[in-house]
């Protein structure tokens, strides 16, 4: 069995990498660590680099279509990692996540409706609501022992006739919940009540820690998949965000159709070359890679978690359940949003993501990127204590 190296260093400086290159864009500074943007700084598995160059060999570039294998990838990836078995014809594409989120929002609803968000979340969201004209709705998540819950009076007390979606992030980010069953049902029946159509962004759905369990939302029940558009992709599991190849999850036909009609006006729907050979040859062949991964991850979780115990025990780190990205709460040091974002850049050395921007909720708290090698974690974590200790 072959054994992956994930402490080795990359050198990614003046690849055009938005993690490194573009860090005086928006961190006004060459010389931080980048642990921000939420891709990693391993090597693409070789099996989809074998692929790709597989494909490549070939030297025309021309139109295609995806082929059963495909197909089969995805189903048998869905059936192996989350019990879940999907159909043929429920599969569509999107260029990415976020791409289908908005997509759906222009499907599903009109100009003036509606559409829940449950801060703090990834910030796109924000962007794909107001962006598309919606109402932005928002039902901030509450903390409960230490992790994030939902708040189902508040979020029934804000809907109307006029609320037409939620747009749920199952595995949440920033915090790194894997919603329960419980949860999804609770969430689930109000929505149906309601008749709100749920779009679940579940891009981390792969990265899920020790003993807890992704719940696709569509394999609730026949009537949840009827109701909702399930998100996913290869992209934060694979580390292959630049290929632009995702999912797209829609169960009931009339709503596939709809959404199919809406990519089809802009021609997206064909995706490109090696973002589809990327994927079948990460659903096919990605098992073993991602149980090393995953045990690597951890591993770095324990080491940062022992550290802010030891060094820096004002910072609260929220455990996660799921995603190599870790909420942590500064709030103790009395500074907010940016301000805390520029000292940790300024004084630490170290990019992290304003915790300002995941909305209400946020202030006070960064995000940080541990998909690393060790030693570059390691230098971060005591980049921090010098600044904050």
């Amino acid at each position: 069995m072959k054994q992956y190296n994930f402490d080795e260093i990359i050198e990614r400086h003046e690849t055009n990498c938005l993690k490194y290159d573009a860090l005086d864009r928006f961190f006004k500074t060459n010389d931080a660590l980048p642990l921000w943007v939420a891709d990693m700084d391993f090597k693409t598995p070789d099996f989809i680099i074998d692929a790709i160059k597989k494909r490549i060999d070939h030297e025309i570039l021309g139109y295609t279509f995806r082929s059963d294998s495909y197909y089969q990838s995805v189903i048998g990836w869905m059936s192996r990692r989350h019990n879940w078995e999907i159909k043929k014809e429920w599969i569509s594409f999107s260029p990415g996540v976020v791409a289908g989120l908005t997509y759906a929002i222009e499907t599903f609803s009109n100009p003036g409706d509606g559409v829940i968000v449950q801060p703090p979340v990834y910030f796109p969201f924000f962007d794909s609501v107001k962006g598309t004209n919606r109402k932005l709705i928002q039902n901030p998540l509450k903390i409960e022992a230490g992790r994030y819950t939902f708040d189902f009076d508040d979020l029934k007390a804000k809907i109307d006739k006029n609320t037409k979606l939620l747009l749920l992030c199952n595995p949440q980010n920033p915090g790194g919940m894997v919603w329960t069953k419980e949860e999804l049902i609770q969430l689930t029946n109000i929505c149906l009540e309601n008749n709100i159509m749920i779009i679940s962004d579940e891009i981390h759905s792969d990265l899920i820690y020790n003993d807890h369990k992704h719940i696709p939302l569509a394999s609730i029940s026949e009537e949840v998949a009827q109701n909702c558009m399930v998100c996913m992709a290869p992209s934060k599991t694979f580390n292959v965000a630049g290929l632009s190849s995702s999912l797209a999850i829609i169960p009931n036909k009339r709503k596939l159709a709809a959404y199919e009609r809406t990519i089809g006006v802009g021609h997206l729907g064909m995706g490109n070359i090696f973002g589809s050979v990327a994927l079948e040859a990460a659903y096919t062949h990605g098992d073993e890679w991602l149980k090393q991964l995953l045990a690597y991850l951890w591993d770095n979780y324990q080491l940062l978690e022992d550290f802010m115990t030891e060094k820096l025990p004002r910072v609260k780190v929220m455990k996660p359940e799921a995603t190599y990205l870790i909420w942590l709460d500064f709030s103790d040091y009395g500074m907010k949003n940016e301000a805390l974002s520029k000292f940790a850049t300024e004084k630490a050395k170290v990019a992290l993501n304003d915790g300002g921007r995941f909305g209400i909720g946020g202030d006070g708290w960064l995000r940080i990127n541990i998909g690393c090698p060790r030693s570059v974690l390691q230098e971060a974590l005591e980049r921090l204590e010098k600044a904050f200790g």
